[in-house]
């Protein structure tokens, strides 16, 4: 059938085809809401939080019970409970990381320049990092919206490069 404007029209004819209809994207909160209560499954809550706060806040939680801790647990005397370094306890090499708890002990004492000899290369690379994405995953949460960097090959190349180049000079030297 041919319209006034010269189309051809196929709505009055049946074809054999038809279409699957669209999924209806839920729009409202409630309607969210309702879809994500039929999963019931205990991962399910695991996987997504609430609110994109709750897993920053929590960690800074852990981390101040941490602190605490070791705020009156001095790590440079022996018999501390607290983990050793699998990799020096298996090698008897120093990691890039090892030092890091009696870096961290020292700084919340105020003593920089033995947090620096612990582990100077995570005081100066590793906590202004740490830092600024701790920061920015808490502030992304509370302005209600999820975080998740994307550091790429390169950065990743970076940093573990650099980790490994530390690794060696503080194995060789030290």
């Amino acid at each position: 059938m041919v319209s006034a404007s010269g189309r051809s029209s196929t709505a009055s004819c049946s074809s054999s085809r038809t279409t699957p209809p669209t999924p209806r994207v839920a729009s409202s909160r409630a309607e969210r809401g309702a879809d994500m209560s039929l999963d019931r499954s205990p991962v399910s809550r695991l996987r997504r939080p609430r609110h994109p706060a709750l897993l920053p806040l929590a960690t800074l939680a852990a981390g101040a019970a941490g602190s605490v801790y070791l705020w009156h647990t001095d790590p440079h005397q022996p018999g501390q409970f607290l983990p050793r370094c699998p990799v020096n306890w298996l090698t008897g090499l120093l990691c890039p990381a090892c030092g890091g708890t009696r870096m961290a002990y020292d700084l919340m004492h105020g003593d920089f320049g033995a947090a620096f000899h612990d582990n100077a290369a995570l005081l100066l690379l590793g906590v202004p990092f740490a830092a600024y994405l701790g920061g920015r995953w808490l502030i992304e949460g509370l302005r209600g919206r999820r975080y998740r960097p994307a550091i790429g090959r390169r950065g990743v190349a970076v940093i573990v490069g650099t980790a490994a180049v530390w690794a060696v000079v503080r194995n060789v030297a030290g």
